[in-house]
C-alpha cells in the first residue's frame, strides 16, 4: 500500500514560514489565526509545505485509510493554495462573493489575500470544518 508522505512532522510552522517571501509570510499568518479560530486547533507542518489546523480520519472505498488536516493551506509562491476536504463544489455560491480566486477539486487558490472578503473565507472554512467532523466523527454505541 502507499505511504502517505503528507503526516504531520516535528517541523516549527515559523521555520517554514521563513523558507516564503515577505508577503506570502504575513499573508500566512492571517490565515493561520483565521484557521484556529475556525478550528481551535493551533497550526502544525503537514509535510514539507502544508500548515494544517487538526486531523480526521478516513478510509477510501479502497480500504486506503490514512489522516489528513480538517483544514489547511499551503504558501506557495504563485499563490496559496488553502484545502478544502469536503470539496470546493459545496460551497459554489460562498465562493462566488469570495473575490478573485479559482478552484480544484479540494483546493481553492487566491493570489492575493487582500483581494478576497475574509469574512466569506471565514464561513467556508467554519461550513467545511464541521461538515468534516461530522463526516468522520467516531461513530457512537448506542446506551443499551
Amino acid at each position: 500500500m502507499a505511504h502517505n508522505i503528507t503526516v504531520p512532522t516535528g517541523v516549527p510552522v515559523e521555520d517554514h514560514l521563513e523558507s516564503v517571501s515577505a508577503r506570502r509570510r504575513e499573508e500566512a499568518r492571517v490565515l493561520i489565526g483565521l484557521m484556529e479560530e475556525v478550528t481551535n486547533e493551533p497550526a502544525r507542518m503537514w509535510g514539507p509545505s502544508i500548515i494544517g489546523f487538526g486531523a480526521y480520519h478516513y478510509t477510501y472505498e479502497s480500504g486506503r485509510q490514512g489522516d489528513a488536516a480538517l483544514a489547511g493551506f499551503s504558501p506557495r509562491a504563485a499563490k496559496l493554495s488553502i484545502y478544502l476536504p469536503d470539496g470546493c463544489a459545496r460551497h459554489e455560491a460562498a465562493l462566488a462573493r469570495l473575490g478573485p480566486h479559482t478552484t480544484a477539486v479540494s483546493c481553492l487558490y487566491v493570489t492575493r489575500l487582500s483581494a478576497i472578503d475574509l469574512e466569506v473565507l471565514r464561513d467556508v472554512l467554519t461550513d467545511s470544518v464541521a461538515t468534516v467532523r461530522a463526516m468522520h466523527a467516531a461513530p457512537t454505541t448506542p446506551e443499551d
